[in-house]
């Protein structure tokens, strides 16, 4: 990834809705070239998508929490294909050790948060689990976790 394409990236970081005009003049570019750039990223998967941040306290998903998953076999792309599909998840990451998902998901209350905590121990290839609930987030660079 070269200089432009980063400073687009950290210009969308900052404010996902502004113009190709606004990041043609923020990078003394043209808009075709920032419009190019922008499009290229997205077919070459570099930009999976935009999104909008939430204040935290806005959302109503009070039980939040990360759940550690243990896969057996090699069908961890189908796990986290399923996984995807669940809207209580936010986050899905690979890790090393002893698990081999780390995921972190929220509800509503605390029988939501139980019910899909059993829906995701049902999803075939997954062998073994541990759930901690987060009680509070004293710092984030993210809005909403």
């Amino acid at each position: 990834m070269d200089e432009l394409n980063r400073k687009i990236i950290t210009l969308l970081r900052g404010n996902g809705r502004r113009s190709v005009s606004d990041l043609a003049i923020e990078t003394e570019t043209s808009r075709a070239t920032v419009r190019a750039r922008l499009e290229r990223m997205e077919q070459d998967g570099t930009i999976l998508g935009y999104t909008v941040m939430l204040r935290a306290d806005a959302v109503e998903d009070v039980v939040r929490g990360v759940m550690m998953i243990e896969i057996e076999g090699h069908v961890t792309d189908r796990v986290i294909r399923t996984l995807g599909g669940f809207s209580e998840i936010s986050q899905i990451h690979t890790t090393n050790g002893r698990w081999d998902l780390l995921v972190e998901l929220s509800a509503s209350s605390l029988t939501d948060f139980d019910a899909v905590l059993r829906k995701i121990r049902l999803v075939p290839g997954i062998t073994n689990s541990e759930t901690n609930l987060l009680l509070s987030t004293p710092r984030s660079t993210r809005a909403k976790l």
